[in-house]
């Protein structure tokens, strides 16, 4: 059976303030598929993913970009949520006097145009809790106030629960937490990820990928993917690491 194509990246380059940070990506996502981007701090994980998303510090110089179809790349930052891309943060925002449950019906409202009928809303909202252990009264606690680490990473996947995108892009929702939060965060991924949609973990560790198989794994290393392959690629770079297969591109071995 043919899969539908959700992402196509084409030679992708972003500058941040004037410097390149990402330098020729291209990547293809088809529907069902987690891909993960691993590579070190400033490899340009994370670029790629607010550039993605439109955050306007990221500025795409060349390169196509198509979700589901359709030009991504002249959509603002809204349009682009409503398209239906996803983007769980490294660092979640706290909106002090905005409930959780309140944001989300909110959110929900804004992508689908229409609002959700409550007793609906309800049913869903507390069977995604309970899937990802969030206690029933977060949800007249306002967002991310005075959360822990693991409850923001939990609300972001709960957030991508209910939305249900095309496309998520999850940027480092393993980073701060313990094996416990872990687990959950990742049993939500699996039980949760769009079933018709992509998803793409961006990360520095295998760990994350012990529960959650990828599809593919692809390999950043100053700006660029300079390796691809199946879920046994993270395997080999928790054995060999970073700085050994950046000295196998830095001598123009072919990887």
């Amino acid at each position: 059976m043919n899969k539908n194509k959700i992402l196509s990246i084409n030679n992708l380059h972003v500058e941040v303030a004037g410097k390149e940070i990402v330098k020729g990506v291209s990547l293809e996502i088809n529907s069902g598929e987690k891909h993960a981007i691993m590579g070190k701090n400033g490899s340009g994980k994370s670029s790629l993913a607010n550039a993605l998303a439109g955050h306007p510090n990221y500025e795409i110089t060349s390169g196509t970009v198509e979700l589901d179809g359709e030009n991504l790349l002249d959509k603002s930052a809204t349009e682009r949520s409503l398209a239906g891309l996803f983007l769980g943060f490294q660092y979640p925002m706290t909106i002090p006097g905005v409930t959780v449950a309140n944001f989300l019906r909110a959110a929900i409202k804004a992508r689908n145009g229409v609002g959700i009928d409550i007793k609906n809303f309800r049913k869903v909202f507390k069977e995604k809790m309970k899937l990802l252990k969030i206690e029933d009264s977060f949800a007249t606690r306002y967002l991310n106030d005075g959360f822990s680490g693991g409850e923001k990473k939990r609300l972001e996947i709960l957030q991508m629960a209910m939305l249900q995108p095309k496309l998520a892009i999850l940027d480092e929702t393993d980073s701060g937490l313990d094996i416990d939060a872990l687990k959950i965060v990742a049993n939500g991924i699996i039980e949760s990820a769009p079933k018709d949609g992509g998803v793409i973990l961006v990360t520095h560790y295998q760990r994350m990928l012990d529960y959650i198989k990828p599809d593919m794994v692809h390999i950043m290393i100053d700006g660029r993917i300079v390796k691809t392959g199946g879920a046994e690629l993270a395997l080999e770079l928790e054995a060999g690491g970073y700085d050994k297969l950046e000295a196998t591109v830095s001598q123009g071995v072919g990887v």
